[in-house]
């Protein structure tokens, strides 16, 4: 009992704070009170990519690698199921591109921006100690989730590369599970909102509109810790502006995945995830590949 109840508490991990484009299964799942998990992943993505209009870069593509630290806490907030995650990506970037008609390539590594995400259930789950939680029925449920984007990964405004923003991001998002059987399906709704970055390159000022979010999930599990996802999400929105001039970068676009999750262990759990743009805009077309290991203790 126990070591089911601390299986599933893994998942976890994957409800880290993302971009837009990400896909997160298993964001909303509920756990036992009092549980860590911490956890490892690597995520290597390859293909085209978009930077801001007023830049004089075109035909950009890169190779990207993205090592993050994660960890979790479950706990009770107002009788309700909660956790908070922190994660910090290690980011190592290979572009290449035109700059000013020119063939250009350069390489970046350091510390990304750090996500920190604060969720509870609304509906459906409430805080129960371990015990508890494993006999309670299983049904619908709605939670909300508030991710703030913390503006301290490497930045130079001199650079017209950066792996940091230089500016604060925060997603208010709502989601909603329902399990059958062995299948689970979800579904959430969110929306990004970015203060300005006032040092932009060459001392510009780069605004951002509201990014809208959709994310859509099924899952199948053949035992405890053990299940295949089919995920899939649509975004639109994000036009920026430098110094109030308006870019033609206004995004809709559209990404498919699969994620496969197995259990190594009582309380430990590995990863494998791939997603590809199917319908992009601006930015998104491109083809993602990770995996990532999580390990869980506690819960009272």
């Amino acid at each position: 009992m126990r070591a089911r109840a601390v299986a599933l508490v893994v998942a976890l991990a994957s409800a880290r704070a993302a971009r837009a484009q990400q896909l997160t299964p298993g964001a909303y799942l509920p756990a036992p009170t009092g549980v860590n998990v911490a956890g490892a992943s690597n995520a290597l993505t390859s293909g085209d990519v978009s930077f801001d209009p007023s830049l004089p870069i075109d035909e950009a593509s890169a190779t990207i690698d993205t090592i993050a630290f994660t960890y979790t806490r479950t706990f009770g907030l107002a009788g309700r199921f909660a956790n908070a995650v922190v994660a910090v990506p290690v980011v190592a970037g290979h572009l290449r591109g035109r700059y000013l008609g020119e063939f250009q390539q350069i390489e970046r590594y350091g510390i990304g921006d750090v996500p920190v995400r604060l969720g509870v259930n609304l509906y459906g789950a409430p805080a129960l100690s371990l015990k508890d939680f494993a006999k309670r029925p299983r049904g619908a449920i709605l939670g909300a989730s508030l991710t703030a984007v913390v503006p301290v990964g490497q930045y130079d405004s001199s650079k017209l590369i950066n792996i940091g923003n230089h500016r604060w991001a925060f997603k208010p998002e709502l989601g909603f599970a329902k399990v059958v059987g062995r299948w689970l399906f979800e579904t959430y709704g969110g929306v990004w909102l970015f203060t300005d970055n006032d040092d932009f390159h060459n001392g510009g000022v780069r605004e951002q509109r509201p990014l809208y979010s959709a994310q859509f999930h099924v899952h199948y599990a053949f035992r405890p810790g053990m299940w295949v996802a089919f995920n899939s999400n649509f975004y639109e929105g994000g036009q920026t502006s430098v110094n109030h001039h308006l870019n033609l970068d206004f995004q809709k676009n559209s990404r498919l995945g699969a994620t496969f999750a197995l259990p190594a262990g009582r309380s430990q759990q590995v990863r494998f995830s791939i997603s590809q743009g199917v319908y992009t805009t601006i930015g998104g077309d491109f083809l993602s590949v990770g995996a990532s290991y999580q390990y869980a203790w506690g819960g009272r």
